[in-house]
């Protein structure tokens, strides 16, 4: 697809992702608008990250998803809708599930209905690898059992299932894109591998939690070409399309790894405060991404080893946007 002059929103725009969604759709040429959460502080979250030209050439549309007039005035005009706003963190979810099911289900009920009202031309739904639980086989294709192992996979599972309903129920344009465990440069400390790396680099002790759950690692520009991928591609409509890695390494192997990197051993204390309720633990994560080589011919591009390096770097020059000691949510 040509985004070129072409009315996109990206909703989560504030977010890792949603970011560098934002950064690649402005360089293609896209008229770009960015559905940010309201605060009182002006924050746009990693938006500020971007250069300054690009971020001067986003329409900035604040509000919450739970917000069905401010979500319908954000997609009013828009060609296209990337649909990343969710609440992600899973031991938020353990503490406040309520919260989760409104801003996640809700939310996306309010995009699609939005886009539906104003015959949005294609819509690309933003799910997770959460969605499946622990591995039942592997590597892990669309067609595996979704499982609720958590208020956050719940959630997003619901989401999922309605945007399905509206391809079904009113031939809406809609493709759903399931990432497993995007990683990369700006990612906050919530997720595993920053608050590993921002430990690493402020001392000799990680506090943790289980090392032993295997995960499915994608570097974050191979997921915004996943995310591209989709939006350009008749194919995708009305399907479920998984971006990974292919991959799958413990928590304890990326330890390693960033050791390597720094060339430094570690202490690794258990966190009880990270560790999964028993039957909420997700033990093994890794795609198959066969559907997306055959549908969209995507392929991911940057290596682990690489990732981590150039996360590693980055995070190094950005130590003031990291507090190693809060981590929990």
């Amino acid at each position: 697809m040509d985004f070129k002059a072409k009315k996109v929103l990206v909703t989560g725009a504030t977010g890792f992702i949603g970011s560098r969604l934002v950064d690649r759709l402005v360089a293609l040429g896209a008229d770009v608008r960015a559905f940010v959460h309201y605060n009182s502080r002006s924050d746009y979250g990693l938006l500020e990250l971007l250069p300054e030209d690009v971020l001067e050439a986003v329409e900035i549309a604040p509000g919450d998803l739970k917000d069905g007039e401010a979500v319908r005035r954000s997609v009013k005009g828009c060609e296209i809708v990337f649909h990343l706003g969710a609440l992600t963190a899973i031991p938020y979810s353990y503490r406040n599930p309520y919260d989760m099911v409104q801003t996640n289900v809700s939310g996306t009920a309010n995009v699609l209905n939005a886009a539906l009202e104003y015959g949005v031309a294609r819509i690309v739904h933003t799910s997770t690898s959460e969605t499946y639980g622990t591995a039942q086989y592997q590597p892990i294709d669309e067609l595996h059992p979704l499982v609720g192992q958590s208020p956050y996979s719940a959630s997003k599972i619901g989401a999922d299932k309605l945007a399905e309903s509206y391809y079904l129920s009113f031939d809406m344009p809609v493709a759903t894109i399931r990432p497993f465990n995007t990683y990369g440069p700006g990612q906050s400390a919530r997720a595993v591998i920053p608050t590993i790396v921002s430990q690493a680099l402020a001392g000799d002790t990680i506090r943790i939690g289980s090392t032993d759950p295997k995960r499915d690692f994608n570097y974050v520009d191979d997921t915004v070409a996943g995310f591209l991928a989709v939006a350009s591609n008749d194919a995708a409509l009305g399907e479920v399309i998984n971006i990974g890695s292919g991959r799958t390494v413990s928590i304890a192997h990326v330890i390693e790894e960033i050791s390597r990197i720094l060339g430094k051993k570690f202490e690794i204390v258990t966190d009880p405060a990270r560790i999964r309720p028993e039957k909420s633990e997700v033990g093994l994560l890794l795609a198959d991404t066969r559907k997306a080589e055959r549908l969209l011919g995507w392929k991911p591009e940057v290596p682990l080893e690489e990732g981590l390096r150039r996360t590693v770097e980055w995070i190094a020059a950005h130590r003031d946007r990291y507090k190693p000691q809060l981590y929990n949510v």
